[in-house]
């Protein structure tokens, strides 16, 4: 099937050129976005939609925690806490709570800043390792 509307054509391209860890920013953001709907639909009552983008961002967070590098130290803190994510989704869906989603969306916003902190250091890092003059 095409793609016809230029904006879907435009994000379809971003994902496909994205760098992996453009691609966790992106999923950071996506599970941000999913809950920020979540808690749009709680307030209009709408309990299949609040359902429907509370298991967008589980699946999201989901994804996240299966495509974990084990071989670095802090992939068991992230698993730990992508859990602890996941279950509190699990449980502000059960209760349609919306503090339980302003808990979690301030952790996805704390890992994301981290996140997107790390590739600009790493960036900064690449290009000044690149700019050395090489004896």
């Amino acid at each position: 099937m095409a793609i016809s509307n230029p904006y879907q054509k435009y994000q379809q391209n971003s994902i496909v050129t994205a760098s992996p860890e453009q691609l966790t920013l992106m999923l950071y953001d996506g599970a941000i976005k999913f809950m920020n709907m979540a808690k749009l639909y709680m307030e209009e009552k709408n309990i299949q939609e609040t359902h429907n983008s509370i298991m967008r961002a589980q699946d999201i967070i989901n994804e996240l925690n299966i495509t974990l590098n084990m071989n670095y130290g802090i992939s068991k803190n992230l698993r730990s806490l992508y859990t602890y994510i996941l279950e509190k989704l699990i449980d502000a869906n059960l209760k349609k709570d919306y503090s339980i989603l302003d808990e979690v969306i301030s952790l996805v916003e704390d890992l994301r800043d981290t996140w997107k902190e790390a590739m600009q250091k790493n960036r900064i890092e690449s290009v000044q390792e690149n700019s050395q003059v090489r004896i």
